[in-house]
């Protein structure tokens, strides 16, 4: 395996003052302000955040360090198809501007998932809070695993030594500094990942004489792709499955997600958190489409001598972006060290967004409820402080256990979209079904979840399946000797040898959980229909809500003019009565 640059002193020095300043951050938050004594504080900053650095956590929540490099491997191996996926994003944001949001802050909780018990009942809740758990503890322990892919490529450090570094940096800030700590850290996360994405650029623009000999290059090679118009739900990545697919995971972690839901609420007002949303969408954007350009910018560069191949069996697609940095900018000291930063902040802004939100979820949905039918008494706020950070501390512990696991994984960009798809739609399945559907019923409700979650899981991970096919690359300028073990990427596969489900894009599992959940929890609701209540119409998408009030009002001006038909006959027979008296 040919030899690697790695980092210098002033790189190493370079990230721990990127650590520090993420710790600081962490204890100043702590030491100032209201010092957390209540839990509105530690979990909404007592709705005194402004818009813009709202607006911005939004989008590095899940910008992740998976993105930096899981995006720009994408398009170094399979080409720029993703790229269509940000038109999903500006088709999502007023979906949840304009219907899932008002519901939300209307109902002004800590857990998302209160609205599932006031919606269909307390069973609804805990199925969703448990599985949104179980997504978020994976997610964060793949997030963890990104950036240790870069300090391992980089520094020569075990991947065993990155992930216990950057974990507990990460467990220890999130647990003391609360959303104040997580909102601002993530402003200052997100100039480091720009700075990241632009240094890569810039120096292939350098490198190779300007954007325009960049996109030749790419071109030449076959990975300036935008013509897959295909409705075949076996293309991996066509305009339909990212548009579709794209949109409903974008409305699955923004439109019902815990770290996003949380994170708009922090805001004073519903206006307030939708001009966040309309502020994350251009950032979101321009992130996305500047992580699929570095992936050509790292393309010029290896487009005559692929790493995959020569790099030997342990070197994967993920690790593409920080090899490139080492071997084009090795030679200025601090460089390396501000991309590695950046990586390394990607994905401490996910994991300490999840840390966050899932501290909240254990402690409103499970601690609360169990303390309280234990003893028969309310949970005290000083308590609940506590709580608050232990259990941030102990995820953070539990996400580090999840990374180890992690690196047995092929791909973080499409394992991660893949659990998006598997555990988002059934959710986005459950919430859509209680604000759409006025006679869903909880029975309905959990039935179509748990439907949805078994049969994509089956089809997600079900083997054997087919290996994506990486387009053509070239090894003709090489010094080294070709490795025979890391050809997989572009080896063809008979397409028939393969169960049909098992071929279904990635992309898709997201519409297709949301289809099964509100599609069986409709059916299932209304052929076991029950007596039918009052229904608040705060817990449904506006238009549905207002069709709700009027309707409520007709009854009740009926029931008005009934009861006064009723008195004034009544009064009518005792005067005859009286008469004929």
């Amino acid at each position: 395996m040919e030899a690697t640059a790695i980092l210098g002193w002033v790189d190493y020095l370079v990230i721990g003052l990127m650590l520090m300043i993420s710790i600081g951050i962490g204890l100043y938050y702590r030491l100032t302000g209201g010092r957390q004594k209540t839990t509105e504080e530690y979990y909404s900053a007592n709705k005194s955040m402004s818009i813009l650095p709202v607006g911005i956590a939004l989008m590095v929540s899940f910008m992740s360090a998976i993105t930096l490099l899981g995006v720009s491997a994408e398009n170094y191996v399979y080409g720029t198809q993703f790229v269509v996926i940000n038109i999903s994003y500006l088709i999502g944001t007023p979906i949840v501007c304009y219907g899932f949001l008002p519901v939300f802050y209307k109902l002004q909780a800590t857990s998302a998932y209160e609205y599932l018990e006031k919606r269909f009942g307390i069973k609804t809740r805990l199925l969703a809070s448990i599985v949104l758990s179980i997504q978020l503890i994976l997610y964060s322990g793949i997030v963890l695993y990104a950036p240790a892919l870069a300090l391992e490529t980089t520094t020569g450090l075990s991947k065993t030594t990155s992930i216990l570094l950057v974990g507990i940096v990460c467990a220890f800030y999130s647990s003391i500094g609360g959303m104040k700590a997580v909102l601002a850290t993530d402003v200052f996360q997100a100039f480091l990942m720009f700075a990241s994405l632009i240094i890569v650029i810039g120096t292939a623009v350098n490198d190779t004489g300007g954007f325009s000999e960049i996109w030749k290059i790419a071109k030449d090679g076959k990975r300036i792709q935008f013509d897959n118009f295909s409705f075949d739900p076996t293309e991996r990545h066509s305009w339909f499955s990212l548009i579709v697919g794209g949109m409903c995971t974008f409305l699955s972690l923004y439109g019902v997600n815990q770290i996003q839901v949380q994170r708009m609420l922090t805001v004073k007002s519903l206006s307030a958190a939708r001009k966040t949303l309309w502020i994350n969408w251009p950032i979101l954007t321009a992130l996305s489409v500047t992580t699929c350009f570095s992936g050509l910018a790292i393309y010029s560069k290896y487009h005559d001598c692929d790493p995959l191949k020569t790099k030997g069996k342990g070197f994967g697609m993920d690790m593409l972006m920080p090899l490139y940095v080492m071997d084009t900018m090795s030679s200025v000291p601090g460089l390396p060290g501000l991309f590695i930063a950046g990586i390394i902040s990607a994905g401490i802004s996910t994991i300490s967004a999840a840390l966050n939100s899932l501290s909240a979820v254990f402690l409103e949905d499970y601690i609360k409820p169990i303390y309280s039918s234990i003893t028969g008494n309310e949970f005290k706020q000083k308590n609940s402080i506590i709580w608050s950070k232990l259990l941030a501390f102990i995820l953070g512990i539990i996400c580090i256990g999840i990374a180890y696991l992690a690196q047995y994984l092929s791909g973080v960009l499409q394992i991660s979209l893949t659990i998006f798809g598997v555990v988002g739609g059934p959710l986005l399945g459950l919430f859509t079904l209680g604000m759409l559907c006025e006679t869903a019923k909880q029975n309905g409700a959990i039935t179509g979840a748990l439907t949805a979650l078994l049969f994509l899981t089956w089809i997600a991970f079900g083997q054997p399946r087919p290996r994506p096919i990486g387009l053509p690359t070239s090894v003709d300028n090489c010094t080294v000797t070709v490795s025979s073990n890391t050809t997989n990427l572009i080896n063809n596969f008979n397409s028939n040898d393969y169960f049909y489900l098992y071929k279904i894009s990635y992309m898709l599992y997201a519409p297709i959980g949301l289809f099964i959940t509100v599609a069986v929890g409709w059916i299932v609701s209304n052929i076991t229909r029950d007596k039918k209540n009052y229904i608040d119409p705060d817990l449904f998408f506006p238009f549905i809500a207002n069709r709700i009030k009027t309707r409520q009002q007709c009854n009740l001006n009926n029931t008005s003019l009934q009861s006064k038909y009723s008195n004034n006959q009544n009064s009518d027979y005792l005067d005859n009565d009286t008469t004929k008296m």
